[in-house]
């Protein structure tokens, strides 16, 4: 089960050079249910990845409050995996190492993580790739060695960051297809942050749109359209229409 709870949530960043303070975040407040793919969408400096981090536990709120299946989160845990716009692979791991990292810090010996990861390095197509290096891979697949490391530890929740921000415009499309797919088939809750209205109108079963900082939901897009999605059609154009106001208004409203 993966069903997550955003209740109220408030950041507060202080600013030591003035002792001033910077609200990212301001009661923010959304259900996500069991399985969903949702994208948060907003605009630059808008707390998206501080949002995320807050559910991943590496930051706390400084008021409300956010469950995974009805009990709060206080800290990183292996139920919820991260996988950042930076690859963050250790380079000098091979794949199969780098995957097995997770497992290996839960106390499972070499041999057996070994043994466990195959059928993710298999599922992100990596299979021939290994027991290669990272600076032997392109962008795109030192992102799949990324993914697979994450869903390695069977998260209930994958949470990421831009994960094909830094992708050219092919290898992005490849790899948002290819995500849709390891998502039907792992039945994992996905929280997906990007920038791009394509990507999350081609990705997602909601779409929460944030505002301008600091970061409240300005609304929530039900994306009720059949997979796969033809990334020209009419009913695309027009939701990624919807999507694309609710943005030009926040540019605006800075």
């Amino acid at each position: 089960m993966g069903r997550v709870n955003v209740k109220n949530v408030s950041r507060v960043f202080t600013k030591k050079e003035d002792n001033g303070s910077m609200e990212a975040l301001h009661e923010v407040s959304f259900d996500v249910e069991d399985g969903e793919f949702i994208c948060l969408l907003g605009p630059s400096g808008c707390g998206k990845t501080t949002l995320l981090r807050i559910i991943a536990g590496l930051e706390t709120q400084t008021s409300g409050e956010i469950t995974l299946n009805g009990i709060p989160i206080t800290g990183p845990d292996p139920k919820r995996g991260m996988v950042f716009q930076q690859y963050s692979l250790f380079p000098w791991r091979t794949v199969i190492d780098n995957v097995t990292f997770g497992l290996e810090m839960q106390g499972i010996s070499k041999t057996e993580a070994r043994k466990q990861v195959e059928k993710y390095i298999d599922l992100v197509g990596l299979e021939q790739f290994k027991n290669s290096y990272p600076y032997e891979l392109s962008g795109g697949m030192q992102q799949r060695a990324a993914i697979a490391r994450a869903l390695a530890n069977e998260p209930e929740v994958l949470l990421m960051d831009e994960p094909f921000g830094a992708l050219d415009a092919q290898t992005r499309n490849i790899l948002q297809d290819e995500l849709l797919k390891i998502w039907e088939q792992k039945n994992v809750t996905f929280l997906f942050v990007t920038h791009s209205v394509d990507e999350a109108v081609v990705l997602s079963d909601k779409i929460v749109v944030m505002t301008a900082r600091p970061g409240r939901i300005k609304e929530i897009v039900e994306v009720d359209l059949p997979r796969p999605r033809s990334r020209t059609s009419h009913e695309v154009n027009l939701l990624r229409d919807r999507v694309l106001k609710l943005l030009e208004e926040e540019r605006f409203h800075k």
